[in-house]
């Protein structure tokens, strides 16, 4: 099993991003889904609930998903600062 790289390194052949991109990553994503039990049995329904636990990607945050392809296409246009609202 080879180390993970990151979400672009494994999503690459699904983005919409230009050939000679090299990902810029905080190995983000690879998150764990998470079952939970509770919430159908409270509810009362027989179903399986899982939860995708994004506060374990390297800022706590979703949005390190996103940037990681948007930090990557700013430098590969040569971009030299980047600035994002939170």
């Amino acid at each position: 099993m080879s180390a993970y790289e990151g979400l672009i390194a494994r999503y690459r052949d699904w983005l919409d991003l230009p050939a000679g991109v090299t990902p810029v990553s905080l190995l983000e994503g690879n998150t764990p889904l998470i079952r939970l039990r509770n919430i159908p049995r409270t509810l009362g329904v027989d179903a399986d609930i899982y939860v995708k636990f994004e506060g374990l990607n390297p800022t706590g945050s979703f949005k390190d998903r996103g940037m990681t392809a948007a930090v990557s296409m700013a430098v590969h246009e040569g971009s030299r600062a980047i600035i994002c609202a939170s």
